[in-house]
Formats: C-alpha cells, structure tokens, sequence
C-alpha cells in the first residue's frame, strides 16, 4: 500500500456524490482512482470531471487493480455482501454504506470474509461521528446519565419516499423499506450510546399506507434514488417495535418515510437514573437535577465540524493506517441486520422473535 490510500467506488449514485465523493476529495490521505457503475457513462462523467483514470462497469475489472488498495461500496442493498465479500477476498479494505446486508447470512458472510482476509470492513455508521452524537457519548462515558434503563430512537417523515417505484421500494433490492434504510441510522446510534447491550427480543408492526399517494415529497433525503413510475413499491413505508435486552433495558422504534405527522425529526431519547438525554435532529441536551432538586437543562453547542459521512470515513482511513480502533467491526453488523431482520418477522407472525 502507497503512503496515499488508493481508493476504488462502486456505484457513483446520490449517496456517492452526496456524503462519500466529497469527503474522499478533500483527504489528504487518500485518493479516488478507479470508479465503477453499472451504468458506465455515470462513471465515466464523473471520472472525466475529477480526473479519474480507471473505469469500469464490472466491479470485478476493479477489483484487479492493483493500485486500488480500498473499496467503497454506494450500491443499492443487495449486491453490498457480494461486492464485499470479493473485494475483502481480493486483499481489499472495505467501506460499505449502510445497511451491512440485506440478511443476517449475508451479514455473516461479510464478517467471515473480513475475519479471514484480515482486512478492515467498516460499514457507515455516520451519526456517531456527529458533533451531537459525540458529545453525549463523552458525556455518558463520565457516568453522569448512571444506568440507562430505557430509550427511544426513530426517524420519522411526513413525506420523503426515496426513489419511489426504484430499488428503494423494491424489496428483492433494498431487503425493505424505512426499517432497514433508516433504522441502521438511529438504531446503531441508540445502542452505542446505552454501551452496546445485548439485544434477546424483539416486536415489531410494519404498515404500506402510501404506496398510492402522490403528495409532493418535503423530505431533503428523498432525492436519493431514482424513482419509475410503473416500478415496485412492496415494502412497508412505517416500522415500529420494541427491543428488550440482557440487562433489562429497553428501546422503543418509529421509522416512516410516510406520516401524517408535522414535520421530519430524527431522534435518540436516553432515560438515565442520574439524568436523561436526547439527540434530536443532530442537536444534544442532557436533562438533570439542579441544587434543591429544581429542574435544568444543558443543551452544548454541538454545531459545526467536519460532516459526519466524512468523520467516519476519515476514521476508516486512520484505522487501516494504524491511527485508531474501528468504532465499529463486522460483528456489529452482524447485532444490527439480525435485530432488523427479527422485526420483520415479528411484523409478519404477530408474535415476538426470540434472539437469544
């Protein structure tokens, strides 16, 4: 491996241009020097404006390179396991967007395939890495929240179906709808900040109610993704569900891409024995006790620095040149699709799935 890391992308989408593209161009560690898409003109205009030498529209073409020491993966949900996988067995790094897989054998796979390559698989894990997300984590790790018990965690729209009728919405592509596409998000983030418990069940109830509904879309995030007007939507556009733990503590879900509700929110709510704390929108406070028992609240200015897609892949960089530990390894990937994939179950049955 170069001193500067080689970087290869796979899939040049919404999420690639948007949050990866970006943060890759502006470290100084690293350098994009293949790109590859299925669709091998969207490869070739972006290489062509960013000076990209090596284009592909067979991910497999990249993976012989010899100059390409990492892999980026921006590819709808299915194909993450098989491209990681064979990037991982060709002696490649690999970054992942998320959700790790669309299963938890494909998962499995994945962490298999790392385990055995000795190479670093990291799968995005953005909102740890943002300023809110940062300083609650610092805070918790002093104690001052004492035994969080319970929590809270969601994502919720009124209206923001991604790439409605295209991959998003089809089920054999994406492995589902705002569960598995926004719940990685706030789900990981609500488990790293209670300290990783150890998931046995969980419950869960999945709605469509918007498949037929033509509203405007409101959402920021709906960009992503491009929508058919004759395509598939077979998955559901609202999840919820309760997750129990070894320890005894709990955690509530709400994922939508379709609500009636008032406006987008994204949020982590923490019930603590000696205080309470929520991640809303990005933004953190903590809720504590104040002298004679009066009630205060401390709301840290947690704006500002890097965009989070870039802390976790600067991160990614750093561990592989021995800098830092992973935030996260396959194994927690592995914890996060085996809770999503119980929920559809238990959505499906009416009964809570065991995971223990």
């Amino acid at each position: 491996m170069t001193e500067q890391l080689g970087i290869g992308a796979v899939g040049i989408g919404g999420i690639w241009s948007a949050c990866h593209a970006p943060a890759w161009e502006k470290c100084p560690d690293a350098k994009v020097v293949a790109v590859c898409d299925i669709n091998r003109d969207k490869a070739q205009r972006y290489a062509d404006v960013k000076g990209v030498h090596q284009v592909s529209s067979d991910f497999h073409e990249l993976l012989r390179l010899p100059e390409v020491d990492a892999v980026d993966i921006c590819t709808s949900n299915k194909f993450h396991s098989e491209i990681a996988v064979a990037a991982l067995e060709a002696g490649k790094h690999v970054i992942c967007e998320k959700p790790d897989a669309i299963n938890p054998t494909e998962a499995q796979r994945m962490a298999d395939a790392a385990n055995a390559s000795g190479k670093t698989l990291m799968t995005m894990r953005n909102n740890r890495f943002s300023p809110g997300g940062q300083f609650l984590r610092g805070y918790i790790d002093t104690g001052a929240l004492g035994e969080v018990y319970a929590a809270r965690c969601g994502w919720i729209r009124r209206r923001g179906i991604p790439g409605k009728g295209g991959w998003f919405t089809t089920k054999e592509l994406s492995g589902g709808g705002p569960l598995i596409d926004l719940g990685v998000h706030m789900i990981d983030l609500a488990l790293w900040l209670m300290g990783n418990p150890v998931p046995v069940s969980v419950s869960g109830a999945t709605y469509c109610k918007f498949a037929n509904d033509n509203a405007a879309n409101d959402s920021v995030h709906s960009v992503f993704g491009e929508a058919k007007a004759d395509g598939v939507f077979d998955v559901e556009d609202l999840a919820m569900g309760f997750v129990r733990f070894a320890n005894g503590a709990s955690l509530q879900i709400e994922f939508s891409w379709a609500s009636n509700i008032s406006q987008e929110t994204r949020f982590v709510e923490l019930r603590g024995t000696k205080a309470g704390a929520s991640f809303r929108d990005g933004d953190a406070e903590v809720y504590i006790e104040g002298p004679n028992g009066t009630q205060c609240d401390l709301k840290p200015r947690t704006s500002g620095g890097i965009q989070e897609h870039a802390g976790f892949i600067y991160h990614f960089v750093d561990v592989i040149k021995g800098k830092a530990k992973p935030t996260i390894v396959p194994a927690d990937g592995v914890h996060m699709i085996k809770i999503l994939s119980a929920i559809y179950e238990s959505a499906k049955t009416g009964r809570e799935v065991r995971l223990d």
